[in-house]
């Protein structure tokens, strides 16, 4: 059974491109279109990791992490933040809140697998 990825983001056309990415090297990826959805579908699939943007309407990033974090279904999976945000007191609140890693927008492609690879065994 292929590992999970949940991928977070208000962009369809991030989340296809990390389905794109991902899929081809094995892995199964679910979408989820803010936080709240986002959530939703961690509670329900237990996905083996988590990669989230930090700015979406409903619920950020930074709130779902702080929820997965508080909630049994979120223990112990890695969240990734790919965001445009590269500032390094926001990176700091997203360390705070729980995020295992950051990565910047746009993303390439290699480093997402090797992250993804890593934080996955």
């Amino acid at each position: 059974m292929p590992k999970t990825v949940l991928t977070i983001d208000d962009s369809k056309a991030v989340r296809d491109m990390v389905a794109f990415t991902l899929e081809p090297q094995g892995f199964a990826v679910i979408g989820a279109e803010n936080g709240a959805a986002g959530l939703d579908a961690l509670r329900a699939r237990r996905p083996d990791m988590v990669i989230t943007d930090l700015n979406m309407p409903v619920m950020n990033g930074l709130d779902f992490i702080a929820n997965a974090r508080s909630d049994p279904a979120g223990m112990g999976i890695p969240i990734v933040m790919l965001t445009t945000e590269s500032a390094p007191d926001m990176k700091q609140k997203g360390k705070a809140a729980g995020a295992t890693g950051w990565m910047d927008k746009p993303f390439d492609a290699d480093r997402l697998i090797a992250v993804t690879r890593k934080l996955m065994g």
